[in-house]
């Protein structure tokens, strides 16, 4: 994956989801010619626990997001 699309990618998620701002994604080529990209994090809830939250965003070579899953 392309630097520039990967940014532009990431950015966009941050700017929807700040919860993974300090993710790092991990990058998965897909055969169909997509890319997976899968963010973490860890979440506080109102009771002080931690909760992990798994982000989820399917995107083609030309940085378009196709779609987006999130789990808790």
């Amino acid at each position: 994956m392309d630097k520039h699309i990967y940014d532009q990618i990431c950015s966009q998620i941050y700017r929807k989801y700040p919860a993974v701002k300090n993710s790092k994604p991990q990058v998965k080529a897909q055969p169909n010619g997509d890319y997976l990209l899968v963010f973490g994090a860890r979440q506080k809830t109102a009771n002080g626990h931690s909760l992990p939250t798994t982000l989820r965003v399917t995107a083609d070579e030309k940085g378009r997001i196709k779609k987006i899953s999130s789990s808790r």
